[in-house]
């Protein structure tokens, strides 16, 4: 019987490339949470955050071809750096559904194919650098809840004031369309400020869940300082 050396399994994977591997990834890396992990759950939500983030590679050409170095003001970089967004389940740091590209890639680009592994009973937390009404049209269409930060520009008319002072309002595809109220989707926004920042930023979310009596502002406030998971 002839034993297969490293180096014959190392050839055969090269030969085999990259998508099987991708194949299994996806279909064997899910959330594992149960009922009673510390820090998964938000009421009858399952707590989920979209992310993105870097990695550095070897130092070779191969992979500077691929993924390109981030700037630097001196010379160059001292890695190439791989970008990467992905759904981490809060409380085991699971990352799923996990999208690569190279380093000039933009995260909201990748959380285009990211998004598809939603599903109906899960809170998905965001950065405001993901939304968009495209992102979000797609993201609520998985069935999921979502909070996501936005920013302070985005123009949110208060359409009702709800009784834990966040508002219900719409947001539109375009401005023709704000213009003459077609295609918008409902969402309800938190505004508030963080006490003791120093700072007096206004922190903004849009969240799917209109009824404050599901999910009140001051929880959902409270909540978001969760999204950070990634980077741990």
């Amino acid at each position: 019987i002839k034993v297969t050396g490293k180096s014959g399994i190392s050839q055969a994977r090269t030969r085999l490339g990259s998508n099987p591997v991708k194949e299994l990834h996806d279909a064997v890396i899910k959330p594992i949470a149960g009922r009673d992990t510390r820090g998964a759950w938000y009421r009858q939500w399952h707590l989920v955050t979209l992310d993105g983030s870097t990695m550095e590679t070897a130092d070779n050409r191969e992979n500077e071809a691929a993924f390109g170095r981030p700037g630097a003001s001196r010379g160059r970089s001292g890695y190439p750096q791989i970008r990467f967004a992905s759904l981490v389940e809060n409380g085991t740091h699971v990352l799923f559904g996990t999208q690569l590209a190279g380093y000039h890639t933009a995260e909201a680009t990748l959380a285009k194919e990211v998004i598809p592994h939603l599903e109906a009973g899960m809170l998905c937390l965001a950065d405001r650098y993901f939304f968009s009404f495209e992102l979000w049209q797609k993201a609520q269409s998985t069935g999921a809840d979502l909070l996501w930060r936005v920013r302070k520009n985005l123009l949110l008319p208060c359409f009702k004031r709800l009784p834990d002072c966040s508002y219900l309002s719409r947001i539109y595809a375009s401005r023709q369309d704000r213009r003459t109220d077609t295609n918008g989707i409902d969402v309800r926004v938190i505004e508030y400020v963080l006490e003791g920042s120093g700072s007096g930023d206004i922190y903004r979310l849009l969240t799917t869940i209109l009824n404050p009596e599901a999910a009140p502002a001051q929880e959902l406030a409270a909540l978001y300082c969760e999204r950070w998971e990634i980077e741990t």
